[in-house]
């Protein structure tokens, strides 16, 4: 990863785009990438879609989620203490003495999750951190002093914590799911320019907000774009560290490459394009089975408009939806390689139908 690239990922990482509240990410994003396509448009909501080739009528898209897990304020009680519910799937047991930026009117707000000390909390009924116990404290002795700060009832709330690399070899942070996606396939569209490579298709270059509660910014960009072929990234659990079930989960590992979903929404013909150009590249991969849906926008876009042909590439991640999800920079520089010699490998009008 070369100083741009990685002061892109540090800016675009460290900047707070929760759902629904995703556009000042998307701002930074889009400038990053306008210089390496040729237009861009963005939705109602904040889904914001680099082209490359706007005028083909072959779509082509690749497609990550810009939106970051958080906390809504819900009550703030008598005395100060703000009590939160989730924006997306946040988890209550690692809140406690985590620092918050309440997102105000008048700027960001400084909290902390406070929690009670040990020498408290022993015997039978110890408390657990459970949403009706977590609380926020920024420092004020009642609602009034509170509600002064700019705080009310639906701020957004996100953890203090920015990204850093461990060992040499890990990207380290909050918010890695999914905005590594929006990384990683925004190098693809300046690798594109770069090797001024020229594409025989449209390449949509789509940035999509909501994931986090239900895939909705997918499904709206989809029905708008009515792309030919999806290649969607996102993260997967790198189930070799603790605490993990394999039989149930399955087999992946950060460093091992980029994982490849089997499912009914991921487009067999589609796959096995992947995977030959994967094996045709030495790009290192691995798989993963899913009984059902992908839980990913690939099923938004899988099941549009007609049926869009659709795939999915994950980037294995360790402590999914904690304020230190990790990834491994082989896994980053190889998903980013294996879309890259997907797209340009890809003939414009290519038939992904099983049955013609």
């Amino acid at each position: 990863m070369d100083k741009k690239s990685q002061k892109f990922l540090e800016t675009y990482l460290n900047n707070a785009s929760p759902t629904g509240f995703e556009s000042s990410g998307q701002k930074i994003w889009l400038d990053y990438i306008k210089p390496f396509t040729d237009s861009y448009f963005t939705d109602t909501y904040g889904t914001a879609v680099a082209v490359i080739n706007p005028k083909a009528k072959y779509k082509v898209v690749i497609e990550a989620h810009a939106d970051e897990i958080s906390w809504f304020v819900n009550y703030i009680n008598k005395d100060g203490y703000i009590y939160v519910v989730r924006n997306g799937g946040s988890d209550h047991q690692i809140a406690p003495s985590k620092r918050v930026n309440i997102h105000t009117s008048k700027g960001i707000v400084k909290g902390v999750f406070g929690w009670p000390a040990i020498h408290v909390r022993h015997g039978v009924k110890e408390k657990v951190p459970a949403l009706d116990n977590i609380f926020i404290d920024v420092g004020a002795e009642s609602k009034e002093e509170v509600e002064k700060m700019g705080i009310h009832v639906g701020n957004v709330i996100t953890f203090e914590d920015e990204l850093m690399t461990l060992n040499k070899k890990f990207q380290v942070g909050r918010a890695l799911d999914n905005r590594i996606g929006g990384f990683m396939i925004a190098e693809v569209a300046r690798r594109i320019k770069d090797n001024k490579k020229k594409l025989p298709f449209g390449l949509y270059v789509v940035n999509a907000v909501q994931e986090e509660i239900g895939l909705r910014g997918a499904q709206m960009i989809a029905e708008r774009i009515a792309p030919d072929v999806a290649i969607v990234t996102d993260v997967c659990h790198d189930t070799n560290s603790p605490l993990y079930d394999k039989i149930k989960s399955g087999d992946q590992k950060v460093g091992k490459g980029p994982v490849l979903t089997y499912g009914p929404a991921v487009h067999n013909n589609v796959l096995n394009m992947i995977i030959n150009v994967a094996e045709k590249k030495k790009i290192p991969f691995q798989r993963q089975a899913i009984s059902r849906s992908t839980g990913t926008d690939t099923d938004a876009f899988a099941y549009s408009n007609d049926g869009v042909a659709s795939a999915l590439i994950s980037l294995p991640l360790k402590y999914m939806h904690t304020t230190v999800e990790t990834a491994h920079n082989d896994d980053i520089e190889n998903v980013i390689k294996l879309i890259y010699e997907f797209v340009v490998q890809l003939k414009s009008g290519h038939d992904f139908r099983y049955i013609k």
